[in-house]
This record gives structure tokens, sequence and C-alpha cells, in this order.
């Protein structure tokens, strides 16, 4: 009995974090599909190796330095990097600048 609830358990997790994969990837494509800008804090190099079409590239470390340029975007920011550790950081720097942004995570998962 106790080998059923582990696998339900299981499978709840898993659907869990579909819908929730599914749903953030949603909102992100919401935001582009309305103009918004996809801005990507990885390294130029990592850039470079791959990156969601029309996106820029403006790296963590420089994206205070950017704040006024990123003011101008009107119609909505999505933040992507590799995993989404680098973008929940950007999202937060935003944010702290009166900057509303949305955290894509990885780049590799917008549709």
């Amino acid at each position: 009995m106790k080998d059923y609830i582990v696998y339900i358990l299981f499978a709840v997790v898993i659907v869990f974090y579909f819908i929730t994969k599914f749903n953030k990837s949603k909102a992100a494509s919401e935001i582009i599909k309305n103009g918004g800008i996809v801005i990507d804090v990885r390294s130029p190099q990592e850039f470079k190796r791959g990156h969601f079409d029309n996106s820029i590239n403006i790296p963590l470390n420089d994206l205070a330095n950017q704040v006024t340029k990123i003011k101008s975007y009107k119609n909505g920011i999505v933040v992507v990097c590799a995993s989404g550790a680098r973008s929940a950081q950007a999202r937060n720097i935003l944010s702290k600048n009166g900057i509303s942004a949305y955290n894509g995570r990885a780049w590799k998962n917008l549709n």
C-alpha cells in the first residue's frame, strides 16, 4: 500500500511541475506576443553560442548601468539566462529601479 502512495505522490509532483512550467512559458509568450522585449543576462560568450530570436544581450553585471535604456521598453520585459538564477537576480535589480520584468528563466524554454 505504501508503494502506491509513493507512486501517486510522484505522479502528482510531475504533473504539477509540467503545469507550472507550461503556465510560466505561456506568460512569457504573451509578453513577447504583445511586443515585449527579451533581455538575456548571460555573458556575451554564452549569448553567441545560442539565444532566443530577437532577444538582446545585457549581461547581469552591466544591467544596473543600462536602467535608463531598459526603462524605454514599454511593452513588457522578459529576462532570461541559462537556468533562471541570473534572470531572478536581474528581475530583482530591475524591480529595485522601478522596472517591472518577468523572469522567463532559461532562454531555451521560451516558445
